[in-house]
């Protein structure tokens, strides 16, 4: 058995991972754990930590994987799936807590940043929180309002 990444349909995961999981496949798609204002309530939502992506163990054959509802396509290593190691999947799922992945932070909201590169450089801004994919988002005191911007995580440094 050996782990392969598939590439599915934009916002069908769940769809994905259910005909997966009909057809035999055991199914890894990480989740991230975000808490979010909406409309003035606090939420916590669960998004794929990989959108657009989840693992597949494969066992025997792969071709039935190819052709789930949901999926596009396997990545593949020339004309078979490309391994993932399990290693891999091992470090993602030991960071997970309650079944969600929480992204690490050094830093709390409202705490003053500086930031590194790119058209803002030099300004100071508020930590506003993390992102997916190592971006943050920062608050910005622009032209007498406050604006929200996303950067890398290693675009800023705490002051």
């Amino acid at each position: 058995m050996f782990w392969a990444c598939a590439r599915l349909e934009p916002r069908r995961e769940a769809l994905a991972a259910h005909f997966l999981a009909l057809a035999g496949f055991e199914v890894y798609l990480p989740r991230l754990r975000e808490r979010r204002v909406v409309r003035g309530r606090r939420i916590e939502v669960s998004p794929p930590l990989f959108p657009g992506y989840a693992f597949v163990a494969i066992a025997l054959q792969w071709h039935g994987a190819r052709w789930c509802a949901g999926v596009r396509d396997l990545i593949m290593d020339g004309v078979a799936p490309a391994r993932v190691p399990n290693a891999v999947i091992r470090e993602i799922k030991q960071r997970e807590c309650g079944g969600l992945i929480e992204l690490p932070s050094r830093l709390r909201r409202g705490d003053r940043v500086r930031l590194l590169r790119g058209p803002f450089a030099g300004h100071i801004g508020l930590y506003a929180g993390m992102k997916p994919h190592e971006r943050i988002a920062v608050l910005l005191q622009l032209l007498g309002t406050e604006r929200r911007i996303e950067l890398a995580a290693d675009a800023v440094e705490a002051v």
